[in-house]
């Protein structure tokens, strides 16, 4: 069954990125990526991804040439975005709830990686469609940016581990 998952990393004061968007905090830390919680792994799950608009510049301007998603990506914005050739990039101004069917189809048996930022999960949450959150909560503090899910949500946690620096714990969002 798909279900749609936030998974992201948070400061201890639960920012996931500086008022200017940077993610340098994150960029210092130890983790293993084959460990618990790890990308790696994660990634194999991942069979389509919404990404909000100053994640998918951030990306542009710190990812190089090349498209790292096999994915096919929601990308919810009202601006013009430049795309890279040959990736399955798909613009929007449509609400979470409008196309996530179609993201959902795309994912086939895999599930929906709302990869960033915590407004768009939050938009995912507000409709009901949001289903797990997945955060690595970093050893720092950063005092102010964009929060990690700007929503009141109950949630049950269901694991956690130590990966590197970070705690990584793993919720179900409790819905209804």
């Amino acid at each position: 069954m798909t279900r749609t998952v936030y998974y992201t990393a948070t400061t201890l004061d639960g920012f996931i990125a500086t008022e200017e968007h940077s993610l340098d905090w994150l960029l210092t830390r130890q983790a293993d990526h084959e460990g618990p919680f790890g990308y790696q792994d994660f990634e194999k799950r991942i069979g389509a991804l919404a990404m909000g608009a100053n994640t998918y510049t951030w990306v542009q301007q710190h990812g190089g040439a090349d498209w790292s998603y096999r994915a096919p990506t929601w990308v919810f914005t009202h601006r013009d975005l430049g795309g890279y050739p040959g990736a399955d990039i798909r613009f929007t101004s449509a609400g979470a709830a409008e196309v996530h069917g179609e993201m959902v189809a795309a994912a086939g048996d895999r599930d929906v990686w709302v990869v960033g930022g915590g407004d768009l999960a939050g938009q995912f949450a507000d409709a009901g469609l949001l289903d797990e959150i997945v955060v690595s909560i970093a050893p720092c503090t950063i005092g102010s940016g964009a929060p990690l899910l700007p929503r009141r949500l109950e949630l049950v946690r269901t694991e956690w581990a130590v990966n590197g620096e970070f705690v990584c714990v793993r919720y179900d969002v409790v819905k209804g």
